[in-house]
């Protein structure tokens, strides 16, 4: 899905962190093109809303899509380190 605009970015935080159907893995892709979790970006969303709105961090924090992880069981968030979960993965 891509982000264009607040609304995009709002309306797949609603829709929640799997893909429907299927249930696959969703991660954000930044204009920098870092890997954020889906729980990252919902702890920040306030300083994506401000990105988004050209003020604070830039490509940062600025979401262009969000995608499914389908096979890299090594895919990081750039911001919490944490593991990003692959739908189809041998680990």
């Amino acid at each position: 899905m891509e982000i264009k605009t607040v609304h995009d970015f709002r309306r797949a935080i609603r829709r929640g962190p799997y893909a429907w159907p299927g249930g696959y893995p969703l991660y954000f892709v930044l204009a920098d093109g870092e890997a954020l979790s889906f729980e990252s970006a919902k702890r920040e969303r306030r300083e994506i809303l401000e990105a988004m709105a050209g003020r604070g961090w830039g490509d940062l924090w600025t979401p262009v899509a969000l995608e499914v992880n389908w096979e890299n069981s090594s895919l990081k968030c750039v911001h919490s380190g944490e593991s990003i979960p692959a739908a189809y993965s041998d680990a």
